[in-house]
């Protein structure tokens, strides 16, 4: 077998003084001073252990040979690494190396070290100038060095659909014990500890103790308090010294701790190992019980992505770094780098070549594919060391239709209530509901988003379905369902009705939970089947062409109870495929990704409750990764 360090060196010898210059479109770097991520020739602490390992094997074989070299045995094994003063003293030693290579390389001039990497990958990031970099670059210690890039975030029944529990809950003693004694690692935007999903009460009185392996430990902070973690979250930690250093780190939206603000880490964390039984509440309607894949299984976050921005690979690096030292058995990344790596080939950089490290120490790290489909070669996991699952359909759906006045039926989603069984409301579009027509200027233009409850005339809208427009503003987050349910209701709205936005191409629509009646028609072409019927049902004055008299009438059916089908499994439209790109200039790379499919779409999961109303649950499209 090849040693591996070699393996490493070469990969990185293969960029050998090498010197990324593209900022991969990142408008927040200053032209001039940016961060940089340096890799250095010199083996890392894992690496150096395991030279050592295999040292005192060959002295040992030696030896019964009879062979009297002395040996001195490593003192402990690296998934302990983080608790023993030998191995944080050696910790100290590279950091101090990396110092004095800063010093001696710049020679007083000024710069921000970010992170000293030591166990994975033997490197360091730094804040410099593009002439400081390229004198880096030209250090004999130095094999690479690429400037920071920016990565993204990817997003109940589920378990019987994926036959767990006549599989492989049976083999590990039922849903009681799926998962035991293990750690997953989630490098993502963190966790709401108050979720139940993560609640460390085991009321079935059997033991729950924390591995032996795992030294991780949790920050405390204001909206993180000392007893946030438990015996199912068992460490949090966040990472945010390159976004802080960009100077777009935003404190109180993106939250200095390990605390979610986004909510797709909580999400992931729930699917992947959330507790067994968690009733799954959205809107006052309960949708049944929820339970992650592995629900006794142990979770460690590492956060590394925030609301606002997203993150940054130096940060992600130092949290893999961290979980590998913690001693996580299964690392999950539901994210992927924003665009393809420059470089001879995708996977190397520091990011993928931290992640072979981890897979040489042992850890399963599984990576979402991405959302980037339906084109080949639109993979954005590229590493061939590491799982990439793909996102599949489900069996199951939540269908809601409207049924207008002449008895055409229009499919659509959202997780709302039915109109009253029998009975059909007239329909008022908002943009025929305005107060004052003629006060409407540019900036509102999107009024009829139904936004802003100001604009509108309630006696108008009282009791009637309130029509508006679902735009690309909507995608955005500059529009949401929330707002225009609370406009809704402050005009005593009977239900929503949401038409597609012809502008509005290729972006899937996931079932919303509504706490009233509502419905998100999807198809542009359905959409204008809507309007058609509602135009030509006014009643206009023959002089002034004012409207008389609002025609069109509808119910909607509603959308709480769940439709199966066999169906299941299609790959979903957005979930990347291979093959792998080589490089950036999309030749092809002798590996197939993903390596599996899972159900990837409108699976039901936790929420942060600072990122939705929701205190519970919300269904969106995310990767399942286990």
């Amino acid at each position: 077998m090849v040693n591996f360090g070699i393996f490493l060196l070469f990969c990185f010898g293969f960029l050998s003084n090498s010197f990324g210059q593209d900022n991969g479109g990142d408008s927040d770097i200053n032209s001039t001073t940016a961060v940089y991520i340096v890799t250095l020739r010199q083996a890392s602490s894992l690496h150096l252990f395991q030279q050592e390992a295999e040292e005192v094997k060959r002295v040992r074989d030696q030896s019964k040979h009879g062979d009297t070299s002395k040996f001195t045995r490593p003192k402990l094994q690296p998934r302990n690494i983080s608790r023993s003063r030998y191995w944080r003293s050696r910790r100290s030693a590279i950091a101090q190396a990396h110092d004095s290579l800063l010093r001696n390389a710049l020679k007083g001039e000024k710069y921000i070290k970010l992170y000293s990497f030591h166990y994975l990958i033997n490197g360091f990031a730094v804040f410099v100038s593009s002439q400081q970099a390229e004198t880096l670059s030209r250090r004999r210690e130095v094999a690479n060095i690429v400037l920071d890039f920016s990565v993204r975030t990817a997003t109940t029944y589920t378990p019987q659909f994926m036959g767990l529990p006549k599989g492989a809950w049976v083999k590990e003693g039922g849903y009681e014990t799926a998962g035991e004694g293990i750690v997953i690692g989630f490098i993502d935007t963190g966790i709401d500890p108050t979720h139940p999903s993560f609640n460390g009460t085991d009321t079935s009185q059997r033991q729950y103790p924390i591995p032996n392996h795992f030294s991780g430990v949790c920050e405390v902070t204001p909206d993180f308090p000392s007893g946030s973690c438990n015996r199912k979250l068992v460490g949090a930690r966040h990472f945010a010294q390159s976004a802080i250093t960009r100077g777009i780190f935003n404190s109180s939206e993106d939250y200095a701790s390990p605390f979610d603000g986004d909510g797709h880490g909580t999400h992931t964390a729930s699917i992947a190992a959330g507790n067994h039984g968690v009733s799954a509440v959205v809107s006052g309607h309960n949708f049944g019980s929820a339970s992650g894949i592995a629900p006794r299984a142990h979770i460690s976050v590492y956060k590394a992505l925030y609301k606002s921005f997203g993150g940054f690979a130096a940060d992600v690096v130092a949290a893999i770094d961290q979980a590998a030292q913690d001693g996580v058995d299964i690392l999950s990344l539901s994210i992927t780098p924003n665009r393809r790596p420059p470089g001879v080939a995708t996977f190397f950089n520091p990011l993928d070549m931290a992640m072979l490290s981890a897979v040489k120490a042992g850890i399963f790290v599984v990576q979402a594919a991405g959302n980037t489909g339906p084109s080949p070669k639109s993979m954005s996991s590229f590493s061939p060391w590491i799982f990439t699952v793909g996102a599949a359909s489900h069996d199951r759906d939540y269908s809601n239709s409207i049924v207008l006045g002449n008895n055409v039926s229009i499919p659509g989603v959202g997780l709302a209530l039915r109109t009253d069984e029998g009975k059909k409301y007239t329909m008022i579009s908002a943009l025929d509901a305005l107060k004052n027509k003629s006060s409407v200027v540019d900036k509102d233009m999107y009024v009829g988003e139904c936004q802003d409850y100001g604009s509108f005339d309630k006696d108008v809208i009282r009791g009637n379905l309130l029509i508006c427009s679902y735009s690309i503003r909507f995608v955005l987050g500059l529009s949401t369902i929330k707002q225009a349910l609370a406009v809704a209701k402050n005009l005593s709205a009977k239900g929503v009705v949401f038409y597609m936005d012809p502008y509005v191409l290729g972006f899937q629509i996931n079932p919303t939970p509504m706490d009233m009646p509502g419905i998100i028609i999807p198809s542009a072409e359905d959409s204008k089947v809507l309007l058609k019927y509602y135009n030509s049902s006014l009643v206009r004055d023959g002089t002034t062409k004012e409207i008389v008299r609002f025609g069109a009438v509808a119910a909607i059916a509603g959308g709480q109870n769940a439709n199966f089908s066999n169906r299941a499994p299609k790959i979903m439209y957005y979930s990347a495929r291979g093959p792998d790109p080589q490089d950036s200039l999309f030749n092809d790379a002798d590996i197939l990704k993903p390596n599996l499919v899972a159900p990837g779409n409108s699976i039901w999961g936790a929420w942060s409750s600072a990122a939705t109303e929701s205190t519970e649950f919300e269904g969106i499209q995310s990767m399942t990764l286990i």
